[in-house]
Formats: structure tokens, sequence, C-alpha cells
């Protein structure tokens, strides 16, 4: 059966309020086939998110208002090893005693500080380096970032082929293991790897419909305009750790006002709605920006290093890369599906980019 998360932003909560709609819950579950996981409350944040497990999203909300009336303000479908992987956990904390009343009140908030990290894609890596050497770096950047997760606290929350997204409880933790990862790798690992890394905090569920997709967006983001010699930290996780008294002596993170992150966010989610249309280009990005033209080049280059044009270009070669790894398209289907307009422009670019053919990259991932 399906497995789904609910978020409820209530003014004023209190976590033995969230107790009590807890148990009555538990009364009704069974009347709509239903299973009540457990649930985070941030009486801070005023956010309840619960975990529960349930035919279907339409159940979820009936159960909710026969038992206390509070129907969520989204649901979205989750992997409860996700979840556990991100939060700690997908029942109520062991260690949570019942009181006299039989209830089980705690306060356990779902914000959490995510450590992303990024590298150039192995398959060129391989073709740079070969396998031999390839597998070495790996295996020595892998071994790095696990040591230093677990010494931090950290959960390793997913390992793709480039790079790790690690979960923090505090900002003061995840910005101390970024910076000892930096330290313990070596500045020929981290340049041939190009490894780069960005922190941003989050809840479970806001505008995405993936679990803590926004927060981990805003990161790889980040991640994009970092130039690799300092971290990238959110501005939400700057007020936490400047909270923690964590003071930044070696210059070693790069931190962004509010307004550059939102101008970051403007510009980055423009592409991803555009990136397959053809005709999108620099007057359209302008227009859908509310930009001239010498405004859009001027604060791209200033946030992101690259001109708009190279921005839209460099954007469309990581799709398409995407693409191929996602199945064996012909040439011409990338080409169009990625937003070029002729394979041999495609190519031209993504040899330039990459140092290999696109027919190449795809014979080595399959």
């Amino acid at each position: 059966m399906p497995i789904y998360m609910d978020v409820h932003n209530v003014p004023g909560v209190k976590a033995k309020d969230v107790a009590e709609a807890h148990r009555k819950d538990l009364l009704h579950q069974q009347e709509y086939g239903c299973t009540c996981m457990t649930y985070w409350i941030d009486e801070e944040r005023e956010t309840i998110f619960c975990l529960i497990e349930a035919p279907d999203k339409d159940a979820v909300k009936e159960m909710h208002n026969k038992a206390h009336g509070l129907i969520p303000n989204k649901i979205i479908e989750v992997s409860s090893s996700v979840v556990a992987s991100f939060l700690g956990r997908i029942y109520d904390p062991e260690e949570i005693k019942t009181a006299e009343n039989d209830l089980k009140v705690f306060s356990d908030p779902s914000f959490r500080i995510l450590l992303l990290t990024k590298m150039t894609d192995p398959v060129l890596l391989q073709h740079q380096l070969g396998f031999e050497k390839t597998n070495e770096l790996l295996i020595r950047h892998n071994e790095t970032i696990r040591k230093n997760l677990l010494l931090h606290r950290g959960s390793d929350v997913e390992h793709g082929g480039d790079g790790f997204i690690i979960s923090f409880t505090s900002a003061a933790n995840a910005v101390a293991c970024a910076l000892a990862i930096k330290k313990d790798m070596s500045l020929i690992d981290t340049t041939i790897l190009g490894l780069k890394m960005a922190i941003n905090g989050g809840e479970p569920i806001e505008k995405s419909n993936k679990l803590f997709g926004d927060a981990i967006q805003l990161a790889n983001y980040l991640c994009a305009i970092s130039n690799g010699s300092q971290i990238a930290v959110a501005s939400n996780v700057k007020e936490l750790v400047i909270k923690d008294h964590f003071h930044n002596t070696a210059n070693s993170l790069l931190f962004l006002s509010p307004q550059d992150e939102l101008l970051l966010q403007l510009l980055f989610n423009k592409l991803e709605e555009k990136w397959q249309d053809a005709e999108f280009d620099i007057p359209e990005y302008c227009q859908a920006m509310a930009m001239s033209q010498s405004q859009l080049y001027r604060k791209t280059t200033a946030l992101t290093g690259m001109s708009c044009n190279i921005l839209l270009k460099e954007f469309r070669l990581e799709k398409a890369k995407e693409l191929m790894k996602k199945q064996h398209y012909t040439i011409s289907q990338i080409t169009f599906d990625s937003g070029f307009t002729s394979p041999s422009y495609f190519t031209k670019c993504f040899k330039k980019k990459y140092g290999l053919l696109p027919i190449a990259y795809i014979d080595m991932l399959h």
C-alpha cells in the first residue's frame, strides 16, 4: 500500500494538541484503510507533517476530516526508506513515554539541513583518466565523505553517480562536515573531481511534489555557481550557523544575500520550464525575467560567472546528458528533446564542453 506524507500549517500549534489529534486519527484509521505511522511537529515554524499508509490521498483527507477536521495543505507519496534517511525514523520516537492520559507528547521538528556534493560525471572522468585511476579516485572521495558524515552525525540520504545528499539536524554539524571534507580531500583530487558543495535547509514538503524537493533544488543551484574553492551556504542556514556561534575564519564559505538567492532561483526555474523549447532564446529569457538584455547579461554574469547565452547552452547540455542516461536515444532525438536546433550544432557544443562526441558518451554509458 502507498505511503503518504501530508503537511498541516497551523498557526499557534502546540505539541500536546497534535498528540491529541494523532490519537483521534488512530481511532478512525481503520474506517478508511489507513495506518497512521507517525508525525513531526515544529511549534516554531507552526508545521505538522504526518506519515500515513493509505489506499490513496482521499482516504488520508477523509480520515483527518472525520477525526479532527484538520485538512492537509498538501499530500505527497513517499518512500519509507527515503523518509527514514532524511528524518531518522518512520514511527514514533522510541524514547517517548506515554503520559497518564495515554498521550505520547513530543516535539520533533522535521526541518533538516542538507549538504549536497557534486562532482564531474564519472563517465567523463573515465574517459579522461581511464577506468583504474577513476575508480581509485572515486573510492578516496567516497571514503572521505562517508567518514566525515559519520563523525558529524549526518545521514547519507542519496548517493548518485555524481554526488551525495546528506541530511543533518544541526546547521553547525553540516557546515563542519563540509569544511572537514574540503580539508581532507587533496587539492589535486578536488580539482580533478571538480568537487562542489552547497548547504541548504528546508521542510519535507513545500512547493515540490518530491520529498525535500525545494531544499535540494536550491542546493543544486548553489552548487552550480560555486567555484569549488568555497562551500555555498543558503541564507537560512547562515542564520542558524550564527545562532550556533559558528565562526568562519578560513573564508571557505560563500554566502548569497536573500535577494541574490531569489534571483538565482528565478534564473534556473525559467530554464527548468523552457530548456526543451528550441524557440526559447535570449530575448524570450529576458521577457520571462522581465529584464532588458543588458540587465540579464549583467546579473547572470555577476551571479553565475557565465553569460546568459552560455548558461542556457550549458544547462541544455547537462539535460542532454541526463536524457542519455535514461534511455538509448538517437543523437537526433537528444538534439531536439534538449532544445538544440540541429544535430551538428549539438555535437559541436557537446564535444567542446565534455571532450568527446555524444555517440562516444552513449557507448560508454551502455
